[in-house]
Parts: C-alpha cells; structure tokens; sequence
C-alpha cells in the first residue's frame, strides 16, 4: 500500500474524539458513526474520547457509548470535570473545600481529584468549578457568584455557547458561564478545550506521540488541537459549518474536514495547485479580486444534483485557495504596491459555492 492509499487513522497513534456532534447527538448515534469507529478498531487504531461535557461522569459516557454499540472502558474517557478538577488542585492542593455546579460528573471528578465538595457559599468554598448540568438553576448560578464574590477560585470546565442536540443547538455551559459573569465581573479559569490539558491529559494516558484530534468544533477542538501542536479532522454533523471552516482564522483551520468519522477510514484527500486554482479531485477554486469562487470540472457526475464527495472537495479545494490568498496578502508588501488585505475577513463567497456549502451542510447533519 502507498502513502497515498494509506486511509487517515494509520498516520496516528491516537485517534482523541469528541462526542457531542461527532458520536452521537443526545441519546442517539451519529449515523455511520458506530461502523466507522469499529472499522478504525478491526484496523487496530487506539481511540480515546475527549469532552467538553462535564455533566456526566467517564463511566456514565462508556456506558452510553456501549449502549449505542461502541465498547468503550471509562478509562479511554477524559472529561473537562475532570481537567477542572485537577487545575483546581494544582493552584490550592489537594483537600481543598470546591462548590460543584453542574451535573454528576462535576462532583464526581472533584472527589477523584481529592478535593472536598461542599453544598453551599456559606461553607466558605476555596473554588468553585462551574460545568454543564440539564438540571442547574438560578439558585445555582447565584450560589456560585456569591462564592466567586467572597474570593473563591472560580474555574468553568468549558466556555461552549452551545451544545448540539436533536432540535438544534441549545445553550451551553458557556452561557451559563456568562450569567455568573454578569453578576460578578471577573472572569473564570478554563479547563477544557480550547485550553490544551484536556488533549494533553488524554495523549499522556495513551502514551501517544501522533495524535489526531476528531471533533465537530473550529473554535474549541480544533483551536484545542493548535494549542496542543496536535493534528486535527473536523466532521461536519455538527455544530461548525462548511462556510466557517472556509473562513476560519489560521488558529482554527483543521489539517483535515471530513463529512463524518467514515474520513478516518479514507486517504486524506489533499488541494494541489493548476496555475492560477486549486484542485481536489474534480473540484477547482480559486481567490481572484477577493471573491472565493469554486466548480467542478467534467470529471463530475455529469447528471443530477453533486455527489456529497463532490461537495466536499469544493470545500477542500476552496479552502486551499482561500489560505493560499491569505498568504499572498501576508508577503505583500507594505508600501501599497500590493491591493491592501485584511485576511479571510475580507474575502467574499461567491453565491453560487455558498449554496454548495449549504447543501453540503444539510446532508451532513441530516439525521434519517
């Protein structure tokens, strides 16, 4: 087999996934997702699950995961409780006195990391760790700023605004982070992604030296795997789009995008440049007087609507002119010779592969 038949997973020594968007949305598999991830493993690829979801606890997320036809064991599981929990006892200790906020998991991870929970602000908390629970409440969220307003050590496990589910994104942990905010005007420590201990944590556990970091977010997975100098696959079934992979900043662009976790089981597909465009397969782009515009050639399915590969290699060759536009810009030089340019931000999308993107967007997270 050739380097370039060799499907993605065989580059690494740990494949560090996401859940939420990328296994499953709410009780339910992603689909295609469970045959994939079995697939990679009769391969023999090492998997470890990395998430910004602190309500429930490792062994909760395996069973969840068994439950879908995933077997999982709960020490392949790192959760951003348990990120909190250790940040909490690396600055005061272990034994320290912590208001949990959130779901089981928070708690759970608390007392793994040998910290103290307590059940109210009036038992004088050292710190208080706000993460994601279904069930938290105003009375919650006052408690907390009144401990954070007393002096306690105030670490959120993640700042997501949303989180995926079946209806559509709903408000995450960091929007309830932002309620407390508003009450106490300072702002939290983070432990999950995009901080990179979380990643680290889980390489460490599985001794790995080539990780991949799978996950559905620009600014939290992605942007985690940057800060962690880890290689990265966006799948696009949840909650970041075709569109804002295109115009991602430099800090948020995955090394690969993929429909779904059926990418890992694929050769990357790689942009290669023809003059003055960018080819995938049959996909050409390019960036001419700041308008990203992109086709496929007749090398395409001459009949009927573009295939999802298809789709995805007008993204793949759009974002290769898209970075090599930027760089262009970046090597101008600075006395005006060159038309002055602000980057992706100033780039504009043709309508036509803005649709394209659309569709691409709607069969991914099509959920039949």
């Amino acid at each position: 087999m050739t380097d370039a038949q060799r499907a993605l997973h065989a580059d690494h020594d740990l494949l560090l996934l996401d859940l939420d968007g990328v296994v499953y949305v709410g009780p339910h598999a992603v689909p295609g997702a469970v045959q994939a991830l079995a697939a990679v493993t009769r391969d023999g690829a090492v998997t470890g699950y990395a998430t910004n979801n602190a309500s429930r606890t490792p062994q909760e997320v395996a069973a969840h995961l068994g439950s879908l036809g995933v077997p999982v064991q709960p020490e392949q599981v790192t959760t951003s409780s348990q990120a909190a929990a250790l940040l909490v006892r690396e600055r005061l200790g272990s034994g320290a006195r912590v208001l949990p906020v959130g779901g089981p998991g928070v708690r759970a991870a608390l007392l793994e990391a040998g910290l103290v929970p307590v059940g109210a602000p009036e038992e004088r908390p050292d710190a208080v760790v706000q993460g994601f629970g279904r069930q938290v409440g105003w009375t919650d969220l006052a408690d907390a700023a009144v401990a954070v307003r007393a002096g306690a050590l105030w670490v959120a496990t993640n700042t997501d605004p949303t989180l995926p589910t079946e209806r559509g994104p709903a408000p995450g942990n960091g929007s309830l982070v932002g309620a407390v905010r508003n009450a106490v005007d300072v702002d939290p420590l983070v432990a999950g992604k995009p901080e990179p201990g979380l990643f680290a944590s889980a390489a460490r556990r599985a001794a790995a030296a080539a990780p991949l970091v799978v996950g559905d977010r620009l600014d939290t997975d992605v942007a985690g795997a940057h800060r962690a100098g880890m290689a990265s696959l966006l799948v696009l079934t949840g909650v970041s789009t075709p569109l804002e992979a295109l115009l991602a900043p430099a800090h948020q662009r995955p090394e690969h995008v993929g429909a779904d976790l059926g990418a890992l089981l694929q050769p990357p597909a790689r942009a290669e440049r023809e003059g003055d465009w960018w080819r995938c397969g049959p996909a050409v782009a390019r960036v001419a007087d700041r308008v990203v515009t992109a086709s496929l050639d007749d090398s395409a399915a001459p009949r009927g609507p573009a295939s999802t590969e298809d789709l995805l290699a007008l993204l793949r060759a759009a974002c290769a002119a898209v970075r090599d536009a930027e760089g262009r810009d970046a090597a101008a030089p600075a006395d005006g010779a060159a038309a002055p340019g602000n980057g992706v931000a100033a780039l504009h999308v043709d309508g036509a592969l803005v649709r394209a993107l659309e569709l691409l967007r709607a069969r991914c997270t099509a959920r039949g």
